[in-house]
């Protein structure tokens, strides 16, 4: 519980709620790649010879998408990183909900890290490699 509980946006109420919708098996998932799948915040890309599309992921737990889209918001004023990371989707022209929706995926292999390593959520380490790039 202290793991969700360092990562910003989440408080004991909300920590509560993703915490219960992911579970406490350690090996329930086999990488960020299915934990992101189950939450559905990674997206789906359909692509043909000429065209691709992404698209918004529709089969997920969706409690756990409600509670990921809301923790994305409050992060916004919780962590730096994170709301630099939307204000830059947002000035590509990406909308509000998509751009907290790939923030959600973001945070959500944040945490899946912190679980994997058993360390708390630390800002430098999270987001240090995307400053690098904005300056």
């Amino acid at each position: 519980a202290e793991i969700y509980l360092s990562q910003p946006g989440l408080g004991t109420v909300l920590g509560a709620r993703v915490l219960a919708e992911f579970g406490d098996d350690p090996h329930r998932y086999q990488d960020h790649k299915a934990r992101r799948n189950y939450a559905g915040t990674s997206p789906i890309t359909r692509a043909s010879g000429r065209r691709t599309v992404v698209l918004a992921r529709y089969a997920r737990n969706r409690r756990l998408g409600d509670a990921v889209h809301q923790w994305a918001f409050c992060a916004l004023s919780a962590s730096p990183g994170a709301r630099a990371y939307y204000d830059q989707l947002r000035a590509r022209g990406t909308s509000h909900h998509a751009a907290l929706r790939q923030l959600g995926n973001r945070l959500v292999g944040i945490l899946h890290g912190c679980l994997k390593t058993r360390t708390r959520y630390d800002e430098t380490t999270a987001w240090g490699h995307r400053q690098i790039f904005a300056a």
